[in-house]
């Protein structure tokens, strides 16, 4: 034959096998380095599994374990063997459905990767080796235009390999030539970048979503500080490296974190040994991950039963050596307790009959079911090629010998692998009806099939698998995540089995109701595996040094709680506030403030309830006797101011019981010094009113000014303004606002802002300037004669006044810690000021008004011609001291004048006949008698209630006649009196 005319693809192909061949001779070389003395026999024995069909699907089973002295170990039934059996299987049952109805059937050549990367991708060389017509559309034809002839088969699709080691290099082989891989067992997360392995595509899901599954996992068993240990593979390293992510985010700690050493040929029994000595050197941490294989797991539990450790670890297993006999199967003791995720997986229907049926006889299309049988038999089959491992078999197998279901264990996961298959055969399927057309057989378009339009079939393929379960690939071309929870435990004495107990479905783990989890014998509790036990909401942690996840636990001190954001550092509760009882949290304290219902306050408004009731009544009394001698001359329109100012006064202490806002501090910071400002505002026009009189009274007959009832009101108005400009300045430029005060650490009082301090002092400085004037003109005043009774009664008020507010300045300034006490005793000052005020001013008047109110009328003044004549020619003449009447000097009437005019007649005649309206039933004082420029007569009557009297007499025609010659002007023979009442 000629030679071949290559097309520029055929040459890259060429150039890719040279370049992949000298790659896994090295690794075969690495592999042979450190092997054991050689066989006379050659070992491994490439063989396949062939099954006839139209279209070829590869596949790759690692039919034997990993070694690392030679190239391939021991047989491995159950991810081997009947993985291989699974795809044969299923082939089987769907091929005749595809022969009737569409009219090809689907062929099989399989190969054995032996676990391992580098012999698994020189095995995959024979997958491509058919397939080079699906590189371009050019056929290969020798010079004289003949075809050559290719004996290699041309491979559609490839199902395997079970390792995501050596699916990620088969992945990157097969993708050079558009063939589409579907993995079973490949679970690494890796590879669901389809940007690297766009053809890769797998029915088992990803370990992204198994690792989610462990972490919540250890959430349910409260595990805070683990170990983990990974394999040294893309399988391992990419899940450890998602799982510290989501354990670092649930607050997990790792403890220890090793690699398993994979296919170093290093990984001895020391290697193992040193890995079980660091985690037993944080014996905290007694849960252990382990993700790897099952070969790696197993060296793990050998080197625990090895150093005794085996009460001191709790796993966690991958679905690399879950429910693997080779890990549990003489290491049942370090196994148990074991908690582990499977891919959930239901058995394939009729596949454990057609397994169990099998013999080497009717088995000739599995060239490994001979290795197998000698290794489940431990026989030496007749004829049988020589092993490594059944040198040593010396009973001879008969052949006869049976499978049976309580001496063979199943992989429960072999659905996957006949999920591969239908995946393939659906996909084919729809391919050929699309572009055949529904011609049976296949038509041209699909020899060879385009790998690339293969796959876009694959991706969309749904069907129900052999399982009888509802099958379709996710976005990343993964298969659905369902797990199954598995549990390694003791059912009875000496007897362990993997028992499935709970799922991982849907992002939510679920354990079953009716399993019990066991971990060491009968123990139903799982172990603790934490560093440190949480500290208290009281103590902050302080980290031991090098440990992220260890601490010691520090007390927080007195009024401090840990701090919510930094749980390593205590902070004190703010002002107002104090830990709860747990010392987790600060929880505000209470508002303390001169509440209605406290004694303080019903005290207090008991005691102005009652003044404003007699205020009141006071009130009413001067009302319905308004127009009698006592009330006017009391100086009525300053006596009902008085009355107000007391009244505002009893009320101010209803303003303290009320919860303390703005608005209500502000009016309580000008009620407070006005009501005062109108008491002693009224009370200061009263004295000043008698001081002046009084003087005026001493100096001359005439009438002093400003003492008029309009004018007392104008003046009082005049200086309670005073106040109210001050109070106005003073809200203005610091107005009291509620506010939260603690005079100890434990309180939280509520109170207006000038409560807190002297401030209130300015409110009172005005009232207390009137309270002294007023008291200066008491002292003053207390000189008239038979103790002039009005000022009497005003001086007792003043000086008990002084006494009060000299008690209550240093109670007030003393009471600072006890605000409640404060405030009452302002209130009840207040409230005791105006009390004193209503008694001492109003009780004597009231006395006489409802006891004595005889004493309350008007009573008529007679003047006798002969006597008022007497009094003209008394002693010295009519004419004698220059025409006016005798004056010793006092301006006192002499004993002679009391015999002919009466004072106490002359006083109450005066007041009966006064156009001024200033009617008082009084006691005379003193009466001073004059005769004025004219030659009338002038009577100056002084009485007990204030009330100074001027009054003139025109004398009659026969006294003016006797008195002619003394007067410069003539006057009217009638009669008359002129009063003036002061």
């Amino acid at each position: 034959m000629g030679k071949l005319r290559m097309s520029h693809h055929k040459w890259c192909f060429y150039w890719t096998i040279m370049i992949a061949m000298p790659l896994v001779a090295i690794g075969r070389l690495h592999a042979t380095s450190n092997s054991r003395p050689p066989f006379n026999f050659t070992w491994p024995t490439k063989k396949a599994s062939e099954v006839e069909g139209d279209l070829i699907l590869g596949g790759l089973m690692m039919i034997h374990e990993r070694q690392d002295d030679i190239t391939c170990g021991p047989v491995m039934p159950q991810g081997g063997i009947q993985a291989l059996e699974t795809m044969l299987f299923t082939i089987d049952q769907i091929n005749p459905i595809l022969s009737s109805t569409v009219g090809f059937t689907i062929g099989a050549h399989i190969l054995d990767d032996c676990d391992k990367d580098t012999y698994g991708l020189e095995q995959a060389v024979a997958f491509i080796k058919g397939s080079i017509n699906n590189i371009d559309d050019t056929d290969y034809k020798c010079l004289d235009g003949t075809v050559p002839d290719v004996r290699n088969k041309v491979i559609s699709g490839v199902v395997g390999a079970s390792s995501s080691v050596t699916s990620i290099q088969v992945a990157n082989l097969l993708r050079l030539f558009r063939i589409p891989q579907v993995s079973f067992f490949s679970s690494s997360p890796e590879l669901s970048n389809k940007q690297r392995f766009e053809y890769f595509t797998r029915t088992i899901p990803s370990d992204h979503h198994q690792v989610m599954a462990i972490v919540q996992m250890i959430r349910f068993l409260k595990w805070t500080y683990i170990s983990i240990l990974y394999e040294e593979s893309t399988y391992g390293i990419k899940a450890f490296e998602e799982l510290e992510v989501l354990l670092a985010k649930n607050n997990i700690c790792i403890a220890v974190k090793e690699r398993l050493v994979k296919d170093s040929g290093v990984a001895g029994e020391a290697a193992y040994n040193g890995i079980v000595h660091k985690l037993n050197s944080k014996p905290k941490a007694k849960g252990v991950i382990i993700f790897g294989s099952d070969q790696e797991v197993s060296g793990v539990m050998r080197a625990v039963r090895r150093n005794n450790l085996t009460a001191n670890f709790n796993w966690i297993g991958s679905d690399g050596w879950a429910g693997r006999l080779l890990v549990s199967e003489g290491n049942e003791p370090e196994v148990e307790g074991t908690l582990a995720f499977l891919p959930q997986a239901h058995p394939v229907r009729g596949f454990d009959n057609y397994f169990l049926s099998l013999t080497p006889l009717n088995n000739k299309r599995n060239p490994w079911f001979i290795e197998f049988w000698e290794n489940h038999f431990q026989c030496r089959y007749p004829s049988s090629p020589p092993t490594p491992y059944n040198q040593d078999w010396h009973r001879m197998c008969t052949g006869r010998e049976k499978l049976t279901a309580e001496g063979t264990e199943f992989e429960g996961q072999l659905q996957y692998v006949s999920d591969a298959v239908m995946a393939f055969a659906n996909a084919f399927k729809d391919m050929h009806q699309t572009v055949c057309k529904g011609q049976r057989g296949l038509c041209k378009e699909m020899v060879p099939i385009d790998g690339s339009e293969l796959l876009k079939y694959l991706r969309r393929v749904e069907f129900t698998g052999l399982s009888g379960d509802r099958f379709q690939f996710d976005d990343y071309g993964d298969g659905p995540a369902r797990y199954d929870l598995i549990h390694f435990k003791q059912v009875s004495t000496g007897r362990y089995r993997w028992l499935r107990v709970g799922e991982y479905h849907s992002g939510q783990l679920k354990l079953d109701e009716n399993e019990e989890l066991l971990f060491r014998g009968d123990q139903v509790m799982p172990p603790e595996s934490i560093c440190s036990r949480p500290c208290n909401g009281s103590q902050a942690k302080k980290y031991v040094e090098g440990e992220g996840c260890c601490w010691t636990c520090v007390e927080c001190v007195l009024y401090q709680i840990r701090n919510p954001d930094d749980e390593t550092q205590c902070s004190a509760c703010p002002q107002g506030t104090l830990p709860n009882a747990e010392r987790s949290q600060c929880l505000s304290i209470p508002e303390v403030y001169l509440r209605p219902d406290t004694g303080w306050a019903i005290g207090a408004m008991s005691f102005s309830t009652i003044g404003i009731l007699l205020t009141f009544a006071v009130l009413g009394v001067f009302l319905q006797h308004n127009d009698t001698p006592v009330v006017r001359a009391s100086g009525r329109e300053l006596s009902y101011v008085l009355l107000s100012g007391i009244l505002l006064c009893y009320m101010v202490s209803f303003l303290f019981v009320l919860r303390p806002t703005d608005v209500v501090c502000g009016v309580q910071q000008t009620a407070i010094g006005l009501c005062f400002s109108v008491v002693y505002a009224a009370l200061f026009t009263k004295t000043n009113r008698i001081a002046r009189i009084f003087r005026g009274g001493k100096k001359s007959a005439g009438r002093p000014g400003l003492i008029s009832p309009k004018s007392q009101l104008v003046i009082c108005g005049g200086l309670v303004s005073v106040q109210g400009f001050i109070l106005l300045a003073w809200l203005w430029i610091s107005p009291s606002v509620a506010k939260h005060v603690h005079p100890t650490r434990e309180d939280n009082l509520l109170v207006c802002s000038s409560f807190t301090d002297a401030s209130y002092m300015m409110g009172f400085a005005y009232p207390i300037l009137l309270i002294l004037l007023c008291t200066v003109y008491a002292v003053v005043t207390r000189k008239i004669p038979a103790a002039f009774n009005e000022s009497k009664y005003i001086g007792f008020t003043m000086y008990t006044t002084c006494v009060i507010w000299l008690a209550f300045v240093p109670i007030y300034f003393s009471t600072a810690s006890h605000l409640p006490l404060r405030i009452t005793s302002m209130s009840v000052t207040i409230s005791l000021s105006a009390t004193v005020t209503l008694a001492c001013l109003f009780s004597p008047k009231l006395y006489i008004i409802i006891f004595h109110p005889e004493r309350n009328v008007r009573q008529a003044l007679t003047v006798p011609t002969a006597k008022a004549s007497a009094i003209h020619h008394h002693k010295n003449g009519p004419c004698s001291n220059n025409g006016h009447l005798p004056n010793n000097g006092t301006n006192k009437t002499p004993e002679p004048t009391k015999e002919l005019v009466s004072s106490t007649a002359v006083h109450n005649q005066l007041l009966s006949s006064s156009s001024a309206g200033q009617q008082v039933q009084t006691q005379l004082i003193q009466t001073e008698i004059g005769q004025d420029n004219e030659g009338d007569l002038t009577v100056k009557v002084l009485t007990t209630s204030g009330t100074i009297s001027v009054s003139r007499i025109l004398l009659n025609d026969k006294n003016r006649n006797s008195t002619i010659a003394c007067s410069r002007h003539n006057r009217s023979p009638a009669t008359a009196v002129r009063h003036v009442s002061l």
